[in-house]
């Protein structure tokens, strides 16, 4: 309402110049006043109405079971385009999935180069030392493995 009114006085002082009145609005729109009982009306809760459950046609049911019959087995694609992407983007997943055996490799190494420097510092501690080293191997060449299973999946799965 204020942005009628706003736009009328715009317009009247644009045409100012032109006419010797300046042009009003001829009457202010009506708007209703809210009050509180009219807000709570809004919320009442209405009478819920029963719907009738309807039974869906046999032809619609065929239908979905040979849709779902299609998902269970593989997708096959229908262009040699699409094969080709899907076989290129298997092979970008697995090399991507194979980064981290590098860091596996990197890992053994720092355990057993800590392993060494700790036994040339204390050649007595030689046999606790390697126990720790072999249990630091077992974790890094662990997490290699997962690497490893991660990378099968993005090409085989």
């Amino acid at each position: 309402m204020a942005s009628s009114r706003v736009f009328a006085s715009r317009l009247a002082s644009a045409m100012a110049p032109t006419t010797r009145v300046a042009a009003r609005p001829a009457m202010r729109a009506a708007v209703p006043k809210r009050t509180f009982t009219d807000a709570r009306a809004a919320f009442r809760p209405q009478p819920l109405q029963t719907m009738k459950r309807q039974q869906p046609s046999t032809l619609l049911q065929a239908n979905a079971r040979q849709v779902f019959a299609n998902y269970q087995s593989r997708r096959q694609y229908s262009s040699e385009i699409a094969q080709a992407m899907v076989a290129v983007s298997q092979n970008v997943g697995m090399g991507s999935a194979a980064i981290g055996l590098g860091g596996a490799g990197i890992g053994i190494g720092l355990v057993f180069a800590a392993l060494l420097l700790s036994v040339s510092r204390n050649p007595a501690l030689r046999g606790q030392l390697f126990t720790y080293a072999i249990l630091g191997f077992a974790f890094v060449e662990a997490m290699g493995l997962f690497d490893l299973m991660v990378a099968m999946m993005c090409k085989y799965v």
